[in-house]
């Protein structure tokens, strides 16, 4: 029942609303400031009301959620549009230097009993993995996965701080 949109409540000032980027703490309005920051990972959002909508500004460019009276959605970012361009660049940085090395090394081969015969496999494979690490990385950042926020809040719950 607390999905249902009988119970969905307009975004204000006066109450605690789950925090969008850690998904653990609650977000409040900061004293004296027209601004809200969430007690757990201690990120600071700026409202737009009228919207229905929070700002995380310490990021550039700066991500953006929207009230549906029940939970937040619709992460994006600013103005930037993702087109499926940046997903085929993605996928090229990965495959194309993987493919590069990989066509060296079969062209190439290294001398059958020599005792590092396998630097050249072994290349390839990091530099797939180095790549992808990469794109996964820089995935993190854009979408503000809190991984450290989780890791953290993992610790204080074994530890039984939290319920």
């Amino acid at each position: 029942m607390p999905n249902s949109p009988i119970f969905s409540t307009p975004l204000n000032w006066q109450q605690d609303y789950p925090c969008p980027v850690c998904h653990i703490g609650k977000i409040s309005q900061m004293p004296m400031m027209e601004a809200m920051s969430c007690d757990f990972c201690h990120e600071i959002f700026t409202i737009n009301l009228e919207q229905q909508q929070i700002k995380m500004p310490s990021r550039e460019p700066p991500l953006i959620w929207s009230w549906n009276g029940v939970k937040w959605t619709q992460t994006k970012l600013g103005d930037v549009e993702l087109s499926w361009g940046y997903g085929l660049a993605a996928i090229a940085f990965i495959v194309f230097p993987t493919t590069i090395i990989g066509i060296t090394t079969y062209y190439f081969p290294p001398i059958p009993h020599d005792p590092v015969s396998w630097i050249p496999f072994i290349w390839t494979v990091l530099t797939f993995l180095s790549h992808l690490a990469i794109m996964v990385w820089i995935l993190i950042e854009v979408y503000q996965i809190p991984i450290v926020a989780y890791l953290r809040a993992i610790t204080r719950w074994r530890d039984g701080l939290i319920r």
